[in-house]
């Protein structure tokens, strides 16, 4: 997300990466239980789909672009579908930048969710963006996941999905499949491009580059010499690390203070 500093620094094995904090953006996926959260997310940092069904409790990942000479950072808070703690779901939102609601298809009651979700989310924003009177938008993606699967298990039509994101520019739907990689690519390339980001963030469209390169990542002349004619290169950070609840808090308070100081305001609750 972004933050106070003029710099980011970003420790990627033994090199660090510095990345304007104007670069650097948050995404929050959401949704209930088994619906294909981290499959969507594991098929944007790896290409990968993996069959086993492992709950997530919150996982945290770091992913780091240099785009035509200039470094970009996406962090992604893939979040658990039980909420077991209303208040860090609620801080999950405030320092989001982006945002993919995940439900499923064939589960009527992950889509009633994601309705809650969106309802919160434009919600817990609004209340943020009255304290800090930030006109920023917010890109959000509704997602119906496993579209793989015969219709007879459908449980929520198309339009349904459609009619949550038609009076909002900034949201928008997607059928997709983690599991075939259907739709994905072309969800994360809307996504990026609504948030004003550069297209080159999606999947399919940058070279993955491993941590062997860390050290000549940043360099504005950086290239692959097998690749000349691509300028836009992501590389997964390995030991990122989901900054503390602590500094998310000082984050969020430091927007609120930095306007309207004098005068009297309201509180956006975290409980």
């Amino acid at each position: 997300f972004q933050g106070q500093a003029m710099m980011k620094t970003v420790s990627s094995g033994n090199c660090t990466l510095n990345v304007p904090a104007k670069n650097s953006y948050r995404m929050v996926v959401l949704g209930a239980s088994r619906v294909g959260k981290s499959s969507i997310v594991s098929r944007f940092l790896n290409g990968r789909f993996d069959d086993q069904y492992t709950p997530t409790i919150e996982d945290f990942h770091r992913k780091v672009y240099n785009i035509r000479g200039d470094m970009y950072q996406l962090d992604i808070l893939d979040t658990s579908g039980n909420h077991p703690f209303p208040a860090m779901r609620r801080l999950s939102i405030l320092t989001g930048d982006v945002f993919i609601l995940v439900f499923s298809l064939d589960n009527r009651e992950s889509f009633d969710e994601v309705k809650r979700l969106q309802k919160q989310i434009l919600e817990v924003k609004s209340c943020l963006k009255n304290k800090t009177k930030e006109s920023a938008d917010l890109p959000m993606v509704i997602c119906g996941n496993k579209n793989d699967h015969s219709e007879i298990f459908r449980k929520v039509r198309s339009d349904e999905g459609e009619n949550l994101v038609s009076s909002d520019e900034n949201c928008a739907y997607f059928e997709v499949s983690a599991k075939k990689n259907t739709n994905v690519d072309e969800m994360f390339y809307v996504l990026f491009s609504m948030a004003k980001l550069p297209h080159e963030m999606s999947p399919a469209l940058h070279r993955k580059i491993s941590i062997q390169y860390g050290e000549t990542f940043q360099q504005k002349s950086f290239r692959m010499r097998r690749v000349k004619e691509m300028d836009a290169y992501g590389m997964i950070s390995p030991f990122a690390r989901r900054p503390s609840v602590n500094s998310d808090l000082k984050y969020i308070k430091s927007k609120v203070l930095r306007e309207g100081q004098s005068r009297e305001r309201e509180k956006c609750t975290i409980q």
